[in-house]
């Protein structure tokens, strides 16, 4: 028996009829004699609205006892999901993280996933029952609640998909796939038929809020095929999956952005060795990713340290980058908002020259400037004020030839 796993974010169960349709499709899956997991996130707005009861009882709730509050709204769903495919005559069990069990590490509200012990699933599958399984948390090995950070629900689907060994992992949204750019800047933007783990990955970090970076990580890790479609319509939409040749013959896939970082800057810190790590050890070990990094050194010695990280830390980062100027006697300590990060991505910018000088020129047309710039192998990036994002994206849009013809 083949096995499919299908996850439906919160405004595919907005309401009791979306709920019913998701129970709807599930079980019509079951039917053509598949094996079938649901994953299943909060119904839209209940996550919010737990994160606002949190804050009005506390500043900064306690951690752990945050993770407990928002993760039941995955509970809700998943009953309710239950119970509409078992009124439609199909048979269907719900489950939450700690019962499947999604063990994760201890880094609440962004708890990353150790294992899956997938044999009690296959056990409800076998006896012909659809597996109904909160999304987005799990348990650590001392039996506390963990919540998996925003889009969490994608990476529950896909890792378990690679622990029951799934066909394809199917992320049900309320687009119909991934596209060359967001169709509210761009409304030529073109959606692609597929697109390689790498070029996802790049995208979703770069901004892209189609999939959460870590479910495409697991997705490349195990060979887990994802299809990303919408679950109000019956068309094909995006999928994720390893490189072909035909994905080489685009220069660029996609352009994205990013308007959730900001930039935070030390000036007149010693230009010596050791210096970096000082400064970004506490910043690591308070759980911060850190994106783009940028130092330039003056003549008197000293440096002046860029880096960027997303606003929900901004406050935390800056508190520990002024209490590190003061230990190491630096100028001044600072902070921008007002930044987006705009992106270009393709696996064939590999093997073409001259990606970097469009891109660059491109923007100089118009009279953006650039703060920042970040590059992979198939990937550029840079900072630039936020006002300038929607002509950005429209011109590179424009520039590397991703428009579709048909509209």
């Amino acid at each position: 028996m083949g096995i499919i796993v299908q996850k439906f974010g919160g405004t595919s169960v907005g309401n009791i009829e979306r709920i019913k349709h998701v129970a709807r499709l599930l079980w019509e899956t079951q039917n053509q004699g598949k094996g079938v997991v649901g994953v299943i996130s909060a119904m839209a707005g209940e996550t919010d609205r737990l994160i606002q009861l949190a804050q009005q009882v506390a500043d900064s709730p306690d951690s752990r006892e945050y993770d407990v509050l928002v993760s039941t709204g995955e509970q809700v769903s998943v009953s309710l999901v239950a119970m509409a495919i078992n009124a439609l005559g199909g048979k269907a069990r719900s489950f939450m993280g700690h019962q499947v069990k999604i063990l994760t590490d201890e880094a609440f509200s962004k708890a990353r996933i150790v294992s899956i012990e997938a044999e009690r699933l296959l056990k409800e599958l076998g006896e012909g029952y659809i597996a109904v399984v909160a999304g987005f948390q799990g348990v650590d090995e001392t039996g506390n609640i963990t919540t998996l950070g925003r889009g969490g629900s994608d990476t529950s689907a896909v890792a378990l998909a690679a622990a029951v060994e799934a066909e394809v992992c199917e992320i049900y949204t309320d687009v119909d796939g991934v596209y060359t750019a967001d169709p509210n800047i761009c409304p030529r933007a073109r959606k692609l038929e597929k697109i390689s783990y790498d070029e996802m990955l790049e995208m979703a970090s770069a901004g892209a809020k189609v999939l959460q970076t870590r479910s495409v990580e697991i997705g490349k890790k195990f060979g887990v095929p994802i299809h990303v479609r919408s679950s109000f319509s019956e068309e094909e939409g995006t999928m994720v999956m390893r490189e072909d040749e035909e994905m080489e013959k685009y220069v660029v896939s996609g352009v994205t952005y990013n308007r959730n970082e900001s930039k935070l800057t030390i000036i007149g810190v010693p230009d010596v060795p050791g210096i970096a790590a000082k400064m970004f050890r506490p910043i690591a070990e308070a759980n911060i990713v850190v994106d783009m990094i940028i130092q330039n050194v003056s003549s008197d010695g000293k440096a002046t340290l860029t880096f960027t990280v997303s606003k929900p830390d901004t406050r935390k980062a800056l508190d520990l980058l002024q209490n590190l100027a003061k230990e190491l006697g630096a100028a001044s300590v600072s902070a921008d908002n007002n930044i987006s990060k705009v992106s270009i991505v393709g696996v064939g910018m590999r093997s073409h020259a001259g990606v970097a000088a469009k891109f660059f020129t491109t923007l100089a047309n118009e009279g953006i400037n650039i703060m920042m710039i970040s590059t992979s192998e198939i990937k550029i990036s840079c900072v630039i004020e936020d006002k300038y994002t929607e002509l950005a994206v429209r011109v590179l849009h424009e520039a590397f030839g991703l428009a579709s013809e048909e509209k």
